[in-house]
């Protein structure tokens, strides 16, 4: 175990021994309604399991200056539909972190493939609009990070322009060889790309080159990039990009010990500069059980769980609670608790709306399942208005859509970076048109993370499962040192009666309910031997496709 790894090893093991102590301590506090007119140091370790995080794509988020493509100023405009920093208001959203897309100064529209990793992208603003952005959004109480992009650079980086040129001081910055390898990359796509006579390794596209994580003078470039952000910059952590194919060792392209090992001395770095720092990993497709060994041995503190997401999209669609409880499971056993990131959709895949079949309602089960359950949530922007999109990637990543009108009030200008959903979805997502009804998918949102920031069983919380007679009944206990909350949702789209839920035993103290999300008249269970119910039916009906939150 090298000395690198062995801190990032440590660092894990020490948030776990302490987090029932900063739980307590914190969760008595007003400080932790996520309020975070922060100071640096003023994090609480695990801080991110108070928050609920919104991913911007600046491009598309909104134009301030009327040139067709989002900036830094637009974010800076909208802050307020975001969180308007006063927590006895609820017409904001009230989410209180914002994951922005590469932000960095790149070759191609998505930023993923950067060329300075110093400079914030010109169409975007300059290195002042974002720490601008920054300050604003701690005073609402509003965390950022930004996406990391730490496996690859652009082909057209000056750094990968001295690498293939042979230059000494660059010649291995990435992975060379002198022959072609003759293997493909993991999904089956060409990885080996030739260039001035040799082949290099890039396993996206030839425009993305891997790094050579290998080489010392690449890690530590990697650190001083980190130190820029988090220190001048003032961002309070990242999304890191692709971290599963950081280091491969022959054909093995995924999730190898040494790409952990990797992320360990990198994790320990970002302490050592900025503590309680926070880094959530994409380590696509993963199962828990995956994903959960990057947490475990300190390589990053979250890491976004694919397979609960695919689950909590299917239990909406099917309206069935066959396989969503193993998922939430599977979840709470693997992790530490709650240290994993949930999420519906993200920019690479289709909009959630697409893939529910262009169903507000199930869409709205689908955010139920999302921000009561277990984890740290992650919106997608426009998830909140059923935006539309389906690929290619930049129909997936169309300008976000505030009111009616030919530019949706995404730009003063007609001219806009990529062409707005068709006239059926804006018609109806779009923000104007749902934030006074309150049978809006915005106002359920709205609601829903409020509900959230006011509970501590539902953002820090265990999970005990409840057994449903009805397959279309899918409830579950949040619970902490502060009190207990039982979630019932119908998946179902037909009304939901005769149901019964039943809990063997349980140590928490349930006795008379009160109803703090939905309607109906609510029944108090009858307390079995072991302190759990059987039979207990809590409303005589459950609406189709509708959930009630009943505290204890």
């Amino acid at each position: 175990m090298n000395g690198s790894f062995r801190a990032g090893f440590w660092k894990a093991g020490a948030r776990i021994a302490v987090f029932a102590f900063f739980a307590l301590l914190l969760l008595s506090s007003e400080s932790l309604r996520p309020s975070l007119a922060q100071s640096d140091a003023a994090l609480a370790p695990m801080w991110w399991n108070d928050r609920v995080f919104y991913e911007i794509f600046i491009r598309s988020f909104r134009d301030s200056d009327g040139d067709g493509i989002g900036d830094l100023q637009g974010i800076i405009d909208r802050l307020d539909y975001l969180n308007d920093g006063d927590p006895a208001t609820a017409t904001d959203l009230g989410v209180t972190g914002i994951w922005l897309m590469p932000p960095a100064e790149a070759h191609s529209y998505h930023g993923y493939d950067v060329t300075d990793y110093y400079a914030v992208e010109r169409d975007y603003g300059t290195i002042d609009d974002m720490k601008r952005l920054i300050e604003a959004a701690h005073e609402r109480g509003i965390a950022v990070i930004v996406d990391m992009v730490v496996n690859h650079s652009s082909s057209r980086h000056p750094w990968f322009v001295a690498s293939r040129l042979g230059e000494e001081a660059y010649d291995d910055w990435y992975i060379w060889a002198d022959e072609d390898p003759g293997y493909y990359g993991p999904w089956g796509a060409v990885a080996w790309h030739l260039a001035g006579g040799r082949y290099y390794y890039g396993v996206f596209w030839d425009g993305m080159p891997d790094l050579n994580y290998l080489n010392p003078a690449v890690t530590e470039e990697m650190y001083a990039i980190a130190t820029f952000w988090l220190r001048e910059i003032g961002v309070d952590g990242f999304r890191l990009d692709a971290i599963k194919h950081l280091i491969e060792v022959g054909e093995r392209q995924e999730n190898t010990p040494e790409s952990r090992r990797w992320l360990g001395g990198y994790e320990a770095h970002l302490e050592s500069v900025k503590p309680n720092s926070f880094t959530v990993g994409e380590i696509f497709n993963g199962p828990s059980f995956i994903v959960s060994r990057y947490v475990a041995e300190g390589a990053i503190d979250i890491g976004f769980d694919f397979k609960l997401s695919g689950e909590m999209i299917s239990a909406a669609q099917s309206g069935s609670n066959r396989n969503i409880g193993r998922a939430h499971r599977n979840a709470m056993r693997d992790y530490p608790r709650n240290q994993f990131a949930t999420f519906l959709s993200n920019h690479d895949q289709d909009r959630l709306i697409n893939r529910l079949l262009h169903d507000v309602d199930r869409n709205r089960v689908a955010a139920s399942l999302l921000l009561t359950g277990p984890g740290v949530p992650f919106l997608y922007y426009g998830e909140e208005i059923a935006m539309a999109g389906s690929k290619p990637d930049e129909r997936i990543r169309s300008p976000m859509q505030w009111e009616k009108g030919a530019s949706a009030g995404f730009s003063d200008g007609e001219d806009l970076w990529q062409a707005l959903q068709d006239a059926d979805n804006l018609s109806y997502a779009n923000v104007v048109g749902q934030t006074d009804d309150p049978d809006s998918l915005l106002s359920h949102y709205r609601r829903l993370i409020h509900l959230r920031n006011a509970h501590s069983a539902l953002r820090r919380g265990e999970l005990t499962a409840v057994d449903s007679s009805q397959r279309g009944v899918y409830a579950f206990l949040r619970h902490d040192d502060e009190g207990a909350l039982l979630v019932v949702i119908n998946l179902d789209d037909e009304p939901a009666t005769g149901f019964s839920l039943s809990l063997d035993e349980t140590d928490l103290s349930l006795g008379n309910a009160s109803l703090v999300y939905g309607s109906g008249a609510i029944a108090s269970p009858r307390i079995n031997s072991g302190g759990g119910f059987d039979g207990y039916q809590p409303v005589e009906t459950l609406a189709p496709q509708s959930m009630i939150i009943i505290a204890f």
